[in-house]
């Protein structure tokens, strides 16, 4: 019986942040696969084992969640003053489809560890001992974003004592730097601006059938984020996963205000569009501080955090906070009046801790208004990332 001998691929699977993901160097890609198009696509959901409709991706590298069926692509930078270009293509699990419209923050951290270990940077900018700064473009959203990696004896040093909550081992503390980092949307509707405000309003009366009106803060700022408070669609912000993921009727209802703030956000022309786009926006919701057990039994206590958000990704809630959405929530709540802001109390701040499902997270930025326009020149955060495991991804040769 015929039949299709599998090719093999080089990659390395990785963990940034709360996230993992198979990554690539764009030279290592089959031929088809080094330029946008079908091809790639076809390659990376059979590298991650999808479409499955089991949900499982047993078939492939994917752990049949948001935060692990991921792909990243990088290439050394012919943008000036950048060392890599950085792609980042979310999978989805159950559909034949690689999402491309934003970026993963968590996944990120681990970019230029990557650069280093495979040769994508120039090793005279990697010190013997200390720490190398790595100039990431993000290619998905145009946007630069620096790596500050450790580095001991020549080699990025990926074991340390930095504690991450979302994930069980401690490891070296990798900080990352996102410029100017409200989004440029490419799929922005007509009349709707790329600013970090796309609606013009701090917060706005978004109408969602089914749910009511909603006070919602829309801002584009490391991801489109569309931000609700918790008490009006009936939650208290200390939810954890099983309280929403296990509720077929509340996962809709986040659907449905997903797609409508996007509406709303000019990211797409018609609700229809929200399916075929389940990467952004992102769909949050906030609440004051208040006491809570996260997921790994560990005590928050009120008064160690400025307010709770919980955040959905690919259809459910994160089991910690996408790295991208923690810039939105730093910078949202630098900016008095939004309802990230008043979530945590109101007024100028230039970083806050927030609490999420598995613990707790600080974030740092400073917004300026200028000619009536909100900015932030960067949004400052701590994660670590890790190689898992690397060599060859074999996938059947007929999947091009």
């Amino acid at each position: 019986m015929a039949h299709t001998p599998q090719i093999k691929i080089p990659a390395t699977y990785m963990r940034g942040g709360t996230s993992k993901g198979v990554f690539f160097r764009l030279q290592d890609l089959p031929e088809a696969a080094r330029v946008p198009g079908p091809a790639r696509d076809a390659l990376l959901l059979r590298v991650i084992g999808s479409p499955d409709p089991y949900g499982k991706q047993i078939d492939g590298m994917g752990g049949a969640t948001s935060s692990t069926s991921k792909a990243v692509i990088v290439a050394r930078s012919d943008k000036p003053g950048h060392d890599v270009d950085y792609l980042f293509g979310q999978v989805a699990i159950d559909r034949p489809f690689v999402d491309w419209s934003g970026n993963c923050g968590n996944l990120s951290s681990a970019v230029g560890s990557f650069a280093i270990a495979s040769g994508l940077l120039d090793p005279a900018r990697v010190p013997q001992d200390g720490v190398a700064t790595v100039r990431i473009w993000q290619a998905n959203i145009g946007k630069t974003i620096i790596a500050h990696v450790p580095v001991t004896n020549g080699a990025v040093q990926e074991t340390g004592d930095f504690e991450l909550d979302g994930v069980t081992f401690p490891a070296a503390e990798v900080q990352l730097e996102f410029l100017d980092p409200a989004a440029e949307e490419e799929g922005a509707g007509a009349g709707m601006a790329t600013a970090m405000f796309p609606t013009g309003n701090l917060v706005d009366e978004l109408e969602v059938p089914g749910v009511g009106t909603l006070k919602a803060t829309m801002i584009n700022a490391g991801i489109p984020t569309i931000f609700v408070q918790a008490d009006a669609i009936g939650y208290l912000g200390t939810e954890l996963q099983e309280a929403i993921n296990g509720d077929p009727r509340a996962l809709a209802m986040f659907e449905t205000i997903r797609a409508h703030g996007a509406l709303r956000m000019g990211l797409i022309s018609s609700i229809e569009e929200a399916a075929r786009r389940q990467h952004t926006p992102k769909v949050a919701f906030v609440a004051p501080p208040a006491s809570y057990q996260a997921s790994s039994g560990k005590q928050v206590d009120a008064g160690d955090i400025d307010l709770l958000v919980r955040a959905l990704s690919m259809g459910k809630l994160h089991h910690a906070m996408m790295g991208t959405a923690a810039v939105a929530i730093g910078t949202a709540a630098a900016i008095p009046g939004t309802l990230v802001n008043l979530a945590a109390g109101g007024g100028e701040r230039s970083a806050v801790r927030f609490g999420h499902p598995s613990g707790t997270l600080r974030v740092g930025a400073q917004a300026v208004l200028r000619d009536g326009q909100w900015s932030v020149a960067k949004a400052i955060m701590s994660r670590s990332a890790r190689v898992l495991m690397e060599g060859w991804v074999r996938v059947p040769g007929d999947c091009l």
